[in-house]
């Protein structure tokens, strides 16, 4: 069911959050766009956005737009991002919550699609940041198989083109899988 997988993977992101160092939020990231905190707001922001979707049906303009911008994480990432996993497990897990009828920033969906959205962009980052900090990517092969399945079902040559997401990396076939995730979401490895 989504949203156990879903708990998992937030589970090894919360373990790899917990494991970054203050002297670390500048350092960057396989994500060439964000330095770990922006990673660290970028996760923290989703998983408020996901939950706002699941519990009200969408997120208004001006909240996506607050959750995008602003600091979320401060001094303070291990709890900041750990009460918004929370409030996304707490969504996710309400009876029904996946067959709800939920309005992205990027689309319309069942529930249940926006969170294999989420285990896809969750595991990717827990591996970013564990990359960037020094961290084991070993993280638990279910999220990390859960993770390479969506990826694989999102990410369209459409996608792609649209920028989003880069194209994908050279790697070889019998490469650990946290490495052939990385690298098909456009990382090199």
């Amino acid at each position: 069911m989504a949203d156990d997988i879903l708990a998992r993977v937030l589970n090894e992101l919360r373990q790899v959050v917990d494991g970054i160092q203050p002297d670390q939020m500048s350092a960057p990231t396989p994500c060439t766009q964000w330095d770990v905190r922006g990673v660290l707001n970028h996760v923290t922001g989703g998983s408020i956005m996901f939950a706002e979707c699941v519990e009200n049906g969408s997120i208004s303009d001006e909240e996506f737009a607050r959750l995008g911008s602003a600091d979320l994480v401060g001094d303070q990432p291990s709890a900041v991002f750990g009460a918004a996993a929370d409030r996304a497990l707490a969504a996710f897990g309400q009876p029904g919550a996946l067959e709800r009828i939920v309005t992205l920033p990027f689309g319309t969906m069942p529930a249940g699609v926006a969170a294999n959205i989420a285990v896809f962009d969750l595991t990717v980052h827990a591996l970013d940041l564990a990359h960037a900090t020094g961290q084991s990517t070993a993280l638990d092969p279910d999220v990390l198989q859960a993770g390479w399945e969506a990826a694989q079902a999102m990410l369209s040559p459409e996608l792609r083109a649209s920028g989003m997401f880069a194209e994908a990396q050279p790697c070889l076939d019998d490469a650990p899988i946290a490495d052939r995730l990385m690298a098909y979401s456009g990382r090199p490895v």
